[in-house]
């Protein structure tokens, strides 16, 4: 049985964790508000490109000479997997749900024969594959010294990714990244970049689907210049939906750690008073049984 002493020490463990994980769930909250108005305020623009190049494609895709970016090399066998995660944990199963769900893909890409990289954005993503991947983890890129988010930092990264696709290092790139929807809800989400999956131009949204455009200048040109800006932009959305899919997990994961540190303590509280309790009855008993021996 622990000692008086001992179970006090363990309450004041637990009480000073508690302050931590409500002072985390407080700031998680904080920086989430900010994070959710980003990514709302992307997500028409991204959207917006990507029916207006539905509408380009839809004439260039058949035809000789198409931007590789839209259809591709005309193979598959080699796959770079972008896995985007966090910089830091204590964010429930947001990190370890983005890294299983591209465990699964490169165990099956390497099934069927194919050669797979691996580029990770965010530390975490690392420390998840690399027990099982690290021959295949070409690079890291952290993000520990961005405070805020911006445009500029997805630039490099799809500048890398453009670079490599025009060296031939890979055929087929995929993103991996968690899709903000709520506070308790974030979806992992694999969206191919390259070659770019664009909405169908049933799905392109009104105004685009059944309208006729002149484009100046040719479409092809326009098609030349959207498409790597477009990789730019959906790389962009996509760390913006993990921060705020980060901050929402941490609040929630936060949340919970404190009101199990609030049933830990009263737990605890329990068993001290009664340990004390039965203390004071020994000591009262023996006080009693040797007053009876004199």
């Amino acid at each position: 049985m622990p000692s008086l002493k001992d179970l006090r020490k363990r309450i004041n463990s637990v009480k000073s964790t508690r302050k931590i994980t409500k002072a985390m769930q407080m700031v998680a909250a904080s920086k989430l508000r900010r994070a959710q108005e980003a990514v709302e305020a992307a997500r028409p623009y991204a959207e917006r490109m990507e029916r207006v190049l539905a509408s380009l494609a839809t004439s260039q895709t058949d035809k000789e000479g198409a931007p590789p970016l839209l259809v591709g090399t005309g193979k598959s066998d080699t796959h770079l997997l972008v896995v985007a995660t966090a910089e830091r944990g204590l964010c429930g199963a947001f990190n370890s749900s983005i890294a299983r769900a591209a465990r699964r893909h490169v165990q099956h890409l390497l099934q069927e024969g194919k050669k797979v990289k691996i580029l990770c954005v965010g530390r975490k993503g690392r420390d998840a594959l690399r027990r099982d991947f690290s021959s295949l983890i070409i690079d890291t890129i952290e993000m520990r010294n961005v405070k805020r988010l911006a445009f500029g930092n997805a630039q490099p990264i799809a500048r890398r990714l453009l670079d490599m696709f025009e060296a031939g290092e890979f055929d087929v790139c995929t993103l991996y990244f968690n899709k903000f929807k709520s506070v308790i809800s974030q979806v992992v989400t694999a969206r191919q970049l390259i070659p770019a999956t664009l909405p169908s131009e049933g799905s392109a949204g009104p105004g685009l689907g059944d309208a006729i455009y002149e484009y100046e200048p040719d479409e092809a040109d326009i098609l030349a210049e959207l498409l790597p800006r477009n990789l730019a932009v959906q790389i962009f959305q996509g760390l913006l939906e993990n921060a705020a899919s980060e901050q929402g997990a941490r609040m929630s994961a936060m949340d919970n750690a404190t009101r199990n540190a609030g049933d830990m303590i009263n737990s605890l509280t329990l068993n001290y008073n009664r340990t004390r309790q039965a203390f004071i009855t020994k000591e009262l008993i023996e006080i009693i049984s040797g007053a009876e021996a004199l």
